[in-house]
């Protein structure tokens, strides 16, 4: 009977060396130790004309996958649930903008499942909505995680931001009411400023999160390389290609903004479009690896 269950002893042995293995496989994962895996992918000049190419892609498997369905009943009650707390907690009205045009910066992580459906579509295979789950047994989810992780931190830092330029402008008063926030926001020079820092500093965000994971997700569910290779390659996709990246990153901001009109519904198209598209444009702004061989293998 010991021998079947144990003791707490045996547990502990058992679960830290269970541990152990976890941490050191997504150390692995993390790290480019290995000469093959620390090769940087070769990156393609794009143009406008494959963006055109990545967004009807990317509606051809949103309308193939019907993941406008898994984003309503997954996600969007999310998003909902967090808004509506924002709104009716006088202490956070302030933030609704900056939390709601912070989701961009997070949008690369929720989009991860619909890049593996994206991938098996491609593939040839008829993707289904469990497929989404798949990167959980993916054996790079322990870099998708960290990378994750870094974006969700850089979604808090913009937010503790927004709240300061706000509290340097407008506040630290709470405002009375939503109209009375939004008379405060347009008619005063104070809101105006606000507005235009907020803009400003929002802006770097973006560009930083853009920059780091323009192709990062895809390029890691896609192939065995380290988290380091994934974001440098990321990083030399948007500045090998400035002018489409940033175009790309218009796109999405514009999605976001019509998509959430009226009452965020929009959404549920646009993002998963843009999920779908943004495989699409990993597979036009990065060289496939090599077919053939290699000598010795």
């Amino acid at each position: 009977m010991s021998e079947t269950i144990g003791n707490p002893l045996s547990w502990s042995v058992d679960a830290a060396k269970g541990a152990g293995h976890y941490v050191g496989s997504v150390t692995g994962r993390l790290g480019s130790g290995d000469p093959e895996r620390a090769a940087l992918p070769a990156v393609r000049k794009i143009g406008m004309e494959d963006l055109r190419a990545a967004l009807r892609e990317g509606y051809a498997d949103f309308v193939a996958c019907r993941s406008d369905v898994v984003f309503l009943c997954l996600i969007y009650p999310v998003i909902g649930l967090v808004l509506a707390w924002a709104f009716f907690s006088g202490n956070l009205l302030p933030l609704v903008f900056p939390i709601l045009s912070g989701f961009a910066l997070v949008g690369p992580v929720a989009a991860v499942g619909l890049y593996e459906m994206s991938r098996r579509r491609e593939a040839g295979q008829t993707p289904r909505w469990s497929d989404g789950f798949a990167v959980l047994k993916s054996p790079s989810f322990g870099a998708i995680f960290v990378l994750g992780a870094v974006l969700f931190l850089i979604f808090l830092v913009w937010i503790i931001t927004a709240h300061g330029i706000w509290a340097a402008t407008l506040g630290p008063e709470q405002p009375a009411s939503l109209g009375a926030f939004v008379g405060q926001v347009f008619s005063t020079g104070a809101g105006w400023a606000m507005m235009l820092l907020g803009l400003a500093v929002g802006f770097l965000f973006a560009v930083v999160v853009l920059a780091i994971s323009v192709v990062s997700f895809p390029l890691l569910l896609d192939r065995d390389v380290g988290l380091p290779v994934a974001v440098v390659t990321s990083f030399r996709v948007a500045t090998e290609n400035p002018g489409p990246v940033a175009a790309w990153g218009l796109i999405v901001a514009a999605g976001l903004a019509l998509g959430s009109l009226p009452f965020l519904l929009g959404l549920i198209v646009v993002l998963p479009v843009l999920g779908h598209a943004t495989w699409h444009l990993y597979r036009r702004a990065v060289e496939p690896e090599p077919t053939e061989i290699r000598a010795g293998a």
